[in-house]
């Protein structure tokens, strides 16, 4: 495995926008770095268990958001997931295929497709969320009392303008968190 070199700063400047000579602000070259690292450290921590099931990181966010959303719609999880249809369809059928999600009919519409995750993927799933938030409670025991809270509005600030009310509804909904801006 090659060995990686993180510089301090960028090899050159890159403070000019190339097409109109117009300045731009520099990259946040450290924190799109970081982010890039804490990324892979975060779904890292689940990819050798997910792996023993022949599962990769797209099973884990199925099984994840069926779990924290019993009788999510397919058409709701695809756009939760912005994935194609092909590609949800594949990973679905062996969630499904080897008992870790079922689907059922809608109550009031058959053609509908509820996913609920059987007892053996909320067993899986929580085994893969308590192997994240130990990382997490690191990292915002290292931040102070106000880690969580300051944590909350970085990421929530990472979300696109037009759909952080959205994502703030349904991680609320979810968590039971009182509804804060």
């Amino acid at each position: 495995m090659a060995d990686i070199n993180v510089r301090a700063t960028p090899p050159r400047a890159l403070n000019m926008d190339q097409g109109a000579g117009v300045p731009v602000d520099p990259p946040i070259w450290d924190i799109i770095e970081l982010l890039y690292f804490a990324y892979r450290d975060f779904v890292g921590d689940p990819d050798s268990v997910l792996a023993t099931f022949g599962f990769g990181r797209a099973h884990h966010r199925v099984l994840h958001f069926v779990t924290r959303n019993p009788g999510l719609k397919v058409a709701e999880l695809l756009d939760i997931l912005r994935i194609t249809k092909q590609s949800l369809a594949r990973v679905l059928k062996q969630l499904v295929d080897e008992g870790f999600i079922e689907q059922r009919e809608g109550e009031t519409d058959r053609r509908q497709r509820r996913l609920f995750a059987t007892p053996k993927g909320e067993a899986l799933a929580l085994r893969l969320a308590t192997q994240q938030t130990r990382r997490i409670r690191r990292a915002l025991a290292e931040l102070g009392p106000e880690g969580h809270a300051q944590a909350r509005r970085f990421l929530v600030g990472m979300i696109n303008a037009g759909g952080r009310d959205e994502a703030l509804h349904f991680v609320d909904q979810v968590t039971g968190v009182p509804r804060r801006r």
